[in-house]
């Protein structure tokens, strides 16, 4: 108890002479010693209801961390002076998982009342998610507070689209401060989940650089109209199993979106890192989890910024 008596100290003190903190793994290692096991039974629970829950999870964080930073404000609901992410073209009949991180919020709240952020809950939660799907683990960096506000059209303007092309995905990841090696590292993400037919459709009947056969197969089940939110699995072998399947499908040419395949379609600064990750899951998982740390600082509020939102889905 002293040492997290001296270590509080030590955090108000960083707080008041910088107005704000770095993150930690060891932030609520006293406030909440029992939130990574409340998150990990969980995350554990909502996907043994469904499978393709750990991937939704995994989305979440990515699309609050891409709009304003990793804020949770994705969670927000729209309220009288307010329209949110949730109905963002990206998010819009698509992203899911709230009743899953709602759920695990009110367990955090009884541990240790007005402690734990959303954005730290999410943040928890993607990396339990890819962990149980078999994926690699990392040390989550902790100390997010959470927005007050939220804004569909950051959302639509910072979350790339499954029809950007290589040139366009890196400009958006670059925006985020992230590399051509986070770019392609990350979308390994796909190799877990499903996406609806509205979002390949022009892959599967205009492009080039897809597998005939493959195209064929999609197309009887995502016609030219109508259908749109028929899903498909983004790695049609192991679509809940998270492994370097993505990569090995891109060599293929078999990528579900048309952003995918772009990480795969003659240019040597991504083609190369999709040979190495194909050839090498251990790679894959290590600079995974190297990324996942990055994009999970991307902006953060902490300090006295934001706030400790005791609903996900209102400002306190």
């Amino acid at each position: 108890m002293a040492c997290c008596y001296y270590l509080s100290l030590l955090a108000l003190a960083l707080v008041t002479q910088a107005g704000a903190a770095e993150l930690s793994e060891e932030f609520y290692s006293c406030s909440c010693p029992k939130l990574a096991p409340i998150v990990k039974k969980g995350v554990a629970k909502a996907i043994q209801n469904e499978a393709r829950m750990g991937a939704s999870l995994l989305r979440l964080h990515f699309h609050d961390c891409f709009v304003n930073g990793c804020d949770a404000s994705i969670l927000l609901d729209d309220t009288g002076n307010m329209i949110g992410e949730k109905t963002a073209a990206a998010n819009n009949n698509s992203a899911r998982g709230f009743n899953v991180i709602d759920a695990i919020k009110a367990e955090v709240e009884k541990a240790c009342p007005r402690v734990v952020s959303c954005a730290d809950i999410l943040a928890l939660a993607a990396r339990d998610s890819v962990v149980h799907l078999g994926g690699p683990s990392w040390e989550v960096p902790l100390g997010r507070r959470d927005s007050t506000t939220a804004s569909r059209l950051a959302a639509n303007n910072s979350i790339p689209a499954p029809f950007l092309s290589l040139t366009a995905l890196k400009s958006n990841f670059a925006g985020h401060g992230l590399s051509v090696k986070d770019l392609v590292v990350l979308s390994g993400a796909h190799t877990i989940g499903l996406a609806r037919c509205v979002q390949f459709r022009a892959h599967i009947y205009n492009d080039s650089n897809i597998e005939a056969s493959f195209a064929r197969s999609l197309q009887s089940k995502c016609p030219r109209r109508g259908n749109d939110n028929v899903l498909a699995p983004l790695d049609f072998q192991t679509p809940t199993h998270f492994d370097n399947l993505y990569f090995k499908h891109l060599l293929m040419k078999k990528a579900l979106l048309h952003s995918d395949q772009e990480l795969f379609n003659g240019s040597s600064s991504t083609d190369n890192l999709v040979h190495k990750y194909a050839s090498d899951s251990d790679a894959f998982f290590k600079d995974f989890a190297k990324s996942m740390i990055r994009m999970s600082k991307i902006k953060p509020l902490t300090g006295t910024k934001g706030q400790i939102r005791v609903n996900c889905r209102k400002a306190n």
